[in-house]
């Protein structure tokens, strides 16, 4: 099995990145080739294992990820974000799970949700922002029909299917990864701070029709190279955030439900997650952060009507 790595990055992550190329540089199977994709207008880091090859590409979370990769001629890619560190069997153990489990996809479970304590699920929860569910044996991560998502509380087995997961580390084959045209995707970067964007790729494989899997046995670690949040920060994730729940719930769970009955719930599903969280903010008295989750969802909307979104083509379900 040959593959490259690839590397989504501004430049910026100093020893952390270090660090992922110390874990490439490790590994038992080690890749073909390192392609580090780094937005225009940054420097080269200064960390370095000697066998990086850097191409300049349009700033963007999404954008830095939704190429054609010309550059790869191998199979198989190991997508990364430049903030992970991992044992020398990482690649070789995500292979053998990808083969025994016959998957397109594998993903490591980088944030483990299942760590959250009883009260933060329960929380969550009643918001409807995640739902913590019991090990059926089957599923890891499930979309839910007000953009949020569920998860395995008490995952016993190595790997389970997943509808969505985190994108800073995943592993399939080239072609599978073009075949879901994630340049659609690029109204993701229209803000500051991209959230979502991982679902949206993820989401989009599995209606497809690929299998993906999240794989809990594993040693990654995410070093966090974003740092500290600052009041400001905090304020345009919660807009992105809004603004993403909106777009995403009618772009990938509205429009594909051609039910009358379907579409119904998923109005109800929707409007109880934002009912809920904009009474929350009043409830506080946080009137700035009630301002600011309406402006991102009627901005959310007037997108949705706009010209450039009908003219992306719409999600089919093949599942």
């Amino acid at each position: 099995m040959e593959y490259t790595a690839v590397i989504r990055t501004l430049g910026t992550a100093g020893n952390k990145y270090q660090q992922l190329l110390d874990s490439l540089a490790a590994q038992t199977i080690r890749p073909a080739k390192i392609i580090v994709y780094i937005a225009e207008e940054y420097p080269h880091p200064k960390e370095t294992i000697g066998i990086e090859e850097y191409v300049y590409v349009k700033k963007g979370m999404a954008a830095q990820r939704a190429l054609r990769y010309d550059e790869v001629n191998t199979e198989y890619i190991l997508f990364l974000d430049d903030d992970l560190a991992f044992p020398a069997d990482f690649v070789s153990c995500m292979y053998e799970q990808l083969k025994l489990q016959k998957a397109d996809i594998i993903s490591p479970d980088i944030y483990p949700n299942a760590q959250r304590s009883f009260l933060s699920a329960l929380m969550m929860f009643i918001s409807g922002r995640m739902h913590a569910r019991k090990d059926d044996g089957k599923w890891g991560y499930k979309v839910m029909r007000n953009s949020g998502y569920s998860y395995n509380r008490n995952p016993q087995k190595a790997s389970y299917l997943s509808q969505t997961n985190a994108g800073a580390c995943f592993f399939c084959k080239k072609t599978d990864f073009i075949s879901i045209h994630f340049e659609e995707e690029l109204w993701l970067d229209a803000v500051s701070y991209p959230l979502g964007e991982d679902q949206v790729m993820y989401y989009k494989m599995y209606l497809q029709g690929l299998k993906i899997i999240t794989w809990y046995k594993c040693d990654i670690v995410h070093l966090d190279a974003g740092g500290n949040t600052n009041p400001d920060k905090e304020k345009a994730l919660i807009y992105s955030d809004f603004r993403f729940k909106t777009i995403f719930w009618h772009r990938f769970i509205y429009l594909p439900d051609k039910s009358a009955l379907k579409r119904f719930w998923d109005m109800i599903c929707i409007g109880y997650a934002f009912a809920f969280t904009l009474i929350i903010s009043l409830i506080k008295l946080e009137f700035d952060i009630f301002r600011i989750k309406r402006s991102a969802m009627m901005d959310a909307i007037h997108f949705i009507k706009s010209k450039e979104y009908r003219n992306i083509p719409l999600i089919k379900k093949n599942i």
